[in-house]
């Protein structure tokens, strides 16, 4: 899945090291925002890449920040390997730009050249979104030049976090990377459907999979396909088997079938996916519970893995409602958040 974050760095490594062999003269410059006070219309996390020359792609704001940085840049400033820059009111660039509703945008930027360490760094970014593993970039204000390094990660937890150095004053920032969330849905349902249609606006990857003909028929007939959403006309334990799951990976069982709902459990605790859900009463959840213990040989280890019954406890009645609990619960763990924090 191409999405915009690939495009950037992509776009990117196209700009330092193009497919002919040479290596430009000219630097480019990273952008990424690193947070949002009161309204703003991208989130935290959000790249922009450049060149002097005014090319871009990627975005900031959605035009009136770009328009400033570029015209800046086009000036010669941003000379610094790195520097933090901040819009809106308070900010100290661009002071004749208000964002929405008084709010306020800080934004890293970064100076990459053709060098070999810096060519290597964005290949590593381009690597952590198309694969399976999510890093953590780190970038250093504080040293002399400015550092770059990539770590391993979990994926969870908010994309940037602010460094401090020993006397209290930031010094550099945290940035998760890694590949585009996906919702795997585990068989059809109105439920499921409800789901799909709230991941697809989250910016979620939605894969459905169904193997039940009398399903898939109903499905047809209603021509009911979503929007960015992909059908399997298979087994969901299969495609899990088959390496259907990554870090980034959200596993949702919510068809009442155990056939369907079981099988994709015993598959799913196997994987790194960072939720694993399934819908049910309490006692229908226990029952499971000892069902795949006895059945699947799953440990009580696997099965505290499982989140049973699913979902965030709203009171919902109707599938819209119930989709809502699921996914609020989804983006509270991928958030690093603890119900007991809401």
């Amino acid at each position: 899945m191409q999405h915009l974050d690939l495009e950037v760095i992509c776009q990117a490594i196209d700009w330092l090291a193009p497919s002919d062999g040479t290596r430009p003269d000219s630097p480019i410059w990273l952008c990424t925002v690193l947070s949002t006070f009161g309204s703003s219309p991208r989130e935290p996390g959000t790249w922009l890449v450049a060149r002097e020359d005014g090319q871009h792609r990627g975005s900031l704001s959605g035009g009136c920040v770009e328009e400033d940085f570029l015209a800046r840049l086009a000036d010669g400033e941003f000379t610094t390997p790195a520097q933090v820059i901040r819009y809106g009111e308070g900010g100290h660039q661009g002071a004749g730009i208000a964002l929405p509703c008084g709010g306020i945008l800080e934004v890293l930027v970064e100076r990459f050249t053709a060098c070999e360490d810096d060519i290597a760094h964005l290949k590593a970014l381009r690597a952590a979104l198309e694969g399976q593993t999510p890093r953590l970039r780190l970038v250093q204000l504080d040293g002399e030049p400015a550092s770059r390094q990539l770590q391993d990660d979990s994926g969870l937890g908010e994309r940037v976090e602010r460094l401090t150095g020993h006397d209290g004053q930031t010094s550099g920032y945290q940035l998760r990377v890694g590949p585009v969330a996906r919702l795997l849905l585990a068989g059809l349902s109105p439920v499921a459907e409800a789901c799909a249609a709230f991941a697809v606006s989250l910016g979620f990857e939605v894969i459905i999979c169904e193997p039940r003909e009398e399903v898939l028929a109903d499905w047809d007939a209603r021509k009911a396909p979503l929007a960015g959403v992909t059908l399997r006309r298979e087994l969901p334990s299969r495609f899990i088997a088959a390496g259907g799951c990554h870090a980034a990976t959200a596993v949702v069982a919510l068809t009442h079938d155990p056939r369907i709902d079981d099988l994709a459990m015993i598959e799913a605790v196997c994987q790194p996916a960072f939720y694993i859900g399934v819908m049910g009463s309490q006692r229908t959840s226990q029952a499971r519970a000892e069902r795949l213990a006895r059945s699947g040989g799953l440990s009580a280890e696997e099965i505290a893995r499982i989140v049973m019954p699913i979902g965030l406890n709203l009171g919902s009645k109707t599938p819209a409602e119930i989709a809502l609990a699921v996914m609020a619960d989804i983006v509270r763990i991928r958030r690093g958040r603890a119900r007991g924090s809401l």
